[in-house]
C-alpha cells in the first residue's frame, strides 16, 4: 500500500497526468491510501498493545505456575517424610502388639480376634466414666455393680456391643 501511494505521488508530481479528472482521481486515491494506512497503523498499534498485555499476563501466570509447582514439590516431600514416620510407627506398634499378644492367653486372643472382625476392627474398648468407648453407651447401675463385683483379672464384656471392656482407674467403678 505504501509502494502504491509512493508510485501515485510520483505520477502526480511528475506531471505525466494532465487530465484534470485523472489528477482528481489520483489525489483522491492518495488521500484514501493515506487514510487506510493510518487505520491499519492504528490497528497494528492496538494489536501490539494487546500483545504486550498478553505477554505480561503470560509472565504472571508462568510465575504462579512455578510457585504452585514448588509448593506441590514441597508438599510431596513433606508427605513422603510423614509417610515414612507413619510407617515407622506402624512397625513399632506391630512389634509391641506382637509382644503383648504373646502374653495373652490363646482363648482370650481368639475371642478378641472374633470380636474385632465382627465389630469393624475394634474388639476391646475402654470403660471410661461408666461409658463403653466402643458403643459410646453408658452402662446402667446393674451392669456397673456386676463389673465392680468381678475379679480384676476376669474378662468382662459390654452388654450392648459385646466388646471386651478394659477397666482403668478412671472407669467410674
Amino acid at each position: 500500500m505504501r509502494k502504491r501511494a509512493v508510485r501515485d505521488q510520483e505520477r502526480l508530481d511528475s506531471g505525466a497526468v494532465t487530465s484534470p479528472k485523472d489528477l482528481e482521481n489520483l489525489q483522491h486515491e492518495i488521500a484514501s491510501l493515506a487514510k487506510r494506512q493510518g487505520d491499519l497503523e492504528d490497528v497494528v498499534l492496538e494489536v501490539m498493545e494487546r500483545r504486550e498485555s498478553v505477554q505480561e499476563r503470560v509472565r504472571e501466570l508462568s510465575e504462579r505456575v512455578e510457585a504452585v509447582a514448588a509448593k506441590s514439590e514441597d508438599t510431596a516431600a513433606r508427605r513422603e517424610e510423614a509417610s515414612g514416620g507413619i510407617d515407622a510407627e506402624i512397625a513399632t506398634a506391630t512389634k509391641e502388639r506382637e509382644a503383648v499378644a504373646a502374653a495373652v492367653p490363646a482363648d482370650l486372643m481368639k475371642l478378641y480376634e472374633k470380636l474385632r472382625t465382627q465389630q469393624g476392627g475394634v474388639g476391646a474398648a475402654r470403660l471410661y466414666q461408666r461409658r463403653c468407648e466402643g458403643c459410646r453407651l453408658e452402662l446402667n447401675i446393674t451392669e456397673l455393680n456386676e463389673l465392680r463385683a468381678a475379679a480384676p483379672d476376669e474378662v468382662v464384656r459390654c452388654e450392648n456391643c459385646r466388646r471386651i471392656l478394659v477397666r482403668t482407674p478412671d472407669s467410674g467403678l
